[in-house]
């Protein structure tokens, strides 16, 4: 149980720590602005994400919340990864721009499942 308490724990802060540092980007940075520009995005729908970003954190880092709201957290941040994936593709960019998308989904399954063994372990 304890090794997976280390996945789960390394998973989920390493997705915390990309969603944290991309929310953060979104707020400020020129380049991810034009990044969204680029995908075709509205500019609103940059700081709509950020936010939501930063709440699923929230979610996922704290103890209090649990059950559907921690499932919906993962599956926010699943469809958020997938959506990102898609519309890079779809803009013909090369993998080094999707490339993050596909290492994100990778480790949210890896938090996700290590979260249901020690959720389950509890039951």
């Amino acid at each position: 149980m304890k090794k997976v308490k280390i996945t789960y724990w390394t998973s989920t802060t390493l997705i915390s720590l990309m969603m944290l540092m991309s929310a953060s980007m979104y707020f400020t940075s020129p380049d991810v602005k034009a990044g969204f520009e680029h995908l075709g995005y509205p500019y609103y729908f940059r700081l709509e994400l950020a936010i939501a970003k930063i709440l699923g954190v929230l979610a996922l880092l704290l103890p209090m919340i649990k059950g559907r709201f921690k499932e919906w957290a993962y599956f926010g941040f699943f469809v958020t990864f997938v959506s990102a994936l898609i519309a890079h593709l779809t803009v013909g960019d090369p993998a080094a721009k999707w490339s993050g998308a596909v290492v994100a989904i990778v480790l949210l399954f890896i938090s996700y499942f290590s979260y249901q063994k020690l959720e389950t372990a509890k039951a």
